[in-house]
C-alpha cells in the first residue's frame, strides 16, 4: 500500500526506542534501562593511540527512536571535554546509520553555570554547548535540574524537557526525618529561589515549618 502525503513510516511507528550509552555511563544506563524497560543497543569503543577513539552501534538503529544517556559531569577517567565530544561522536555516528530520531538524556549539562556575560568578551557556554548538540544531530534533550532554566530555553533551538529531583528528594527525606527540625540550605545567593522551592515542598510533605539559609 503506497504511504500517503504527511503519513508516519511505519518503521518508525512499529520499532521500539532502544538506549545506548557510553561506558562511562554504563552502570547508569544499565539501571534506567531495566527501570524503563528499554532495549538498549551495545556500542563499540575502540581507543588508539594519542586519544582518538571508534565509536559504533552494534545493533541496527535504522528507523529507530535511539535515546542517548551520558552524564556530562568530569570525573578523574573522564573529563568533562572528553565526555561531551565522544557524545558528539556518537550522535553523528547514530544520525549517518539511520536514527530516525536521537534523543540525549543528560543529567548533569555540563558548562550551564556560565550562561550569561558579567564582563567585557565574557562567552556564553551555555549556548556554544547547545549549538554544538544541535549540530550533532540530537532531536531533543531530557535533562535535570540545570543551573538557571531560562537561559537553558533561550539557548537551544531544539526541544528540552527540563525535569526536576526535588519531589523526590523530599518524599527521600520526608521518610528519613518524619518529626525532625529541618534547615535548607543554598551554597549561595544564586540558589537561594532553588532551596526556597525546595523548602516550600519540604514543608508541604511534613506538615511543619522548615527553615531556609545561604552562604
Amino acid at each position: 500500500m503506497q504511504r500517503g502525503y504527511g503519513e508516519t513510516p511505519m518503521s518508525a511507528v512499529t520499532r521500539p526506542a532502544v538506549l545506548c550509552a557510553l561506558s562511562e555511563s554504563e552502570s547508569f544506563a544499565a539501571a534506567v534501562g531495566r527501570q524503563a524497560q528499554v532495549r538498549r543497543v551495545a556500542i563499540e569503543e575502540r581507543a588508539f593511540e594519542g586519544g582518538e577513539f571508534k565509536l559504533r552501534p552494534l545493533d541496527s538503529v535504522r528507523g529507530r527512536t535511539v535515546l542517548l544517556l551520558q552524564c556530562l559531569a568530569g570525573t578523574p577517567q573522564a573529563s568533562v571535554a572528553e565526555r561531551l565530544i565522544r557524545l558528539l561522536f556518537l550522535a553523528y555516528g547514530l544520525r549517518d546509520a539511520g536514527a530516525e530520531c536521537r534523543i540525549a538524556l543528560l543529567p548533569y549539562l555540563t558548562f550551564a553555570r556560565k550562561d550569561r556575560r558579567t564582563q567585557p568578551r565574557d562567552p556564553i557556554n551555555t549556548r556554544y554547548v547547545a549549538e554544538l548538540i544541535e549540530s550533532a544531530g540530537i532531536d531533543r534533550v531530557i535533562t535535570l535540574d540545570v543551573h538557571n532554566p531560562a537561559a537553558l530555553d533561550n539557548s537551544f533551538r531544539i526541544p528540552v524537557d527540563h525535569l526536576s529531583a526535588l519531589p523526590m528528594m523530599v518524599d527521600h527525606i520526608g521518610q528519613r526525618f518524619p518529626g525532625e527540625e529541618l534547615v535548607v540550605l543554598s551554597p549561595d545567593i544564586g540558589g537561594v529561589k532553588r532551596a526556597q522551592i525546595f523548602r516550600e515542598l519540604l514543608e508541604a510533605r511534613l506538615g511543619h515549618p522548615v527553615d531556609l539559609g545561604f552562604l
